[in-house]
């Protein structure tokens, strides 16, 4: 075997030197958008849907009351406040991993757990009973949310671990639930779902009214509520059927999401209109009939993500949405659409939802501040 010659290890190594250097340059290129942090609102809810998201739900440790929590939050807001801008949290042991933020939202929420513990009235309750849901602690319940979204999934997990790690002494994890999104198509454009639907056609665009609170506690104005449903899909049944009785079950078309009475996604769909049988062509059961809410100050905000946890040894993949809505006033806005899904929607012989979760999302704070100082200082 002939050596490497002197001159040829330093041209090897000005090579690799310089290929680092590029794919280094793309990388940070790549991961260096920044979302703002401080403002009336929290990020994560209106910002554009980053590509991938963790929810982690807390459980309050025994001891943690009031003076707990006014510790607990602004160490973790903290964290935020440092690792959304690209820089390393306090006692960050992994700092590098800080330094590309891809745009990464931390959200925080309150469950009625934490509003107990502080000896507060909880403007939010888990959800009514609905006859289809087949729902697993595990997926369920908690008393402090993290929403954690990045355009990188090495950034999410570093976010993770530094807020699991600091809330350690004062929360355990209840639950860890990991989504993603198509990250190829254009910033906003509608997602697809495992079943291969267009998902979240229908938003509100007035925010004010559909999403952020006006009323009510001082502490909670600006902020927002959210649901969150774990939502298996039955995959292998869904292979079964046809794309006629796919698109007959959603009431819009796969490959371009249009309703079944219109050419393109954004139509709005006509439910008087008939077959040549007298049937309506948007069956009274589909998906998107069911769905509706005519009035858009009504509607809720939809930011779903697509979760996969592989496939077992029958060959069963495990799979489904984490649907995450974002609303005003649950009673009012949620409560009613899920219930109408729940009486007669053609889509429950493939879904399931096995996990829900009800959070109060406080509006965001000042440089000076912390998310829930209105509620705890």
């Amino acid at each position: 075997m002939r050596g490497i010659s002197r001159r040829g290890l330093f041209v090897a190594g000005a090579a690799s030197a310089a290929a680092t250097a590029v794919g280094g340059s793309a990388q940070a290129s790549a991961g260096s958008g920044v979302e703002a942090f401080h403002g009336a609102h929290q990020a994560g809810v209106a910002t554009v849907p980053q590509a991938h998201a963790v929810f982690v739900a807390f459980d309050l440790l025994p001891d943690t009351g009031t003076e707990a929590l006014t510790r607990l939050l602004p160490l973790l807001t903290d964290d935020a406040r440092r690792l959304t801008q690209g820089r390393p949290a306090l006692a960050d042991t992994e700092p590098e991993l800080a330094a590309g933020p891809a745009r990464l939202t931390v959200t925080f929420g309150f469950g009625p757990g934490l509003f107990a513990a502080a000896k507060k009235d909880s403007p939010v309750r888990p959800l009514p009973a609905f006859e289809t849901d087949k729902l697993d602690k595990r997926w369920s319940g908690g008393d402090l949310l993290v929403q954690i979204c990045a355009d990188d999934s090495l950034t999410v997990a570093h976010a993770l671990r530094m807020i699991v790690k600091d809330a350690r002494s004062f929360a355990g994890v209840r639950w860890t639930q990991r989504g993603f999104r198509s990250a190829a198509g254009a910033p906003g454009a509608t997602q697809r779902n495992l079943m291969g639907q267009l998902d979240g056609t229908v938003n509100p665009t007035d925010l004010d009214r559909a999403v952020w609170i006006d009323d009510g506690p001082a502490w909670l104005r600006g902020g927002t509520t959210l649901v969150l449903r774990r939502i298996r899909m039955n995959l292998e049944t869904w292979d079964a059927a046809d794309r006629v009785a796919r698109e007959f079950t959603i009431g819009r078309r796969l490959d371009t999401g249009a309703p079944l009475t219109g050419r393109a996604e954004r139509d709005e769909p006509d439910f008087d209109r008939l077959n040549r049988l007298g049937f309506p062509v948007i069956s009274e059961y589909a998906h998107i009939r069911r769905a509706r809410t005519a009035d858009p100050g009504s509607r809720i905000l939809r930011r779903p993500y697509n979760y996969d946890e592989g496939v077992s040894a029958d060959g069963k993949s495990d799979s489904g949405l984490l649907f995450a809505s974002y609303q005003a006033d649950v009673e009012r806005q949620f409560v009613p659409v899920q219930r109408r899904l729940a009486e007669g929607d053609l889509l429950n012989e493939w879904v399931t939802t096995i996990g829900s979760a009800v959070f109060a999302i406080p509006p965001g704070c000042t440089a000076e501040g912390w998310i829930g100082d209105g509620l705890l200082a």
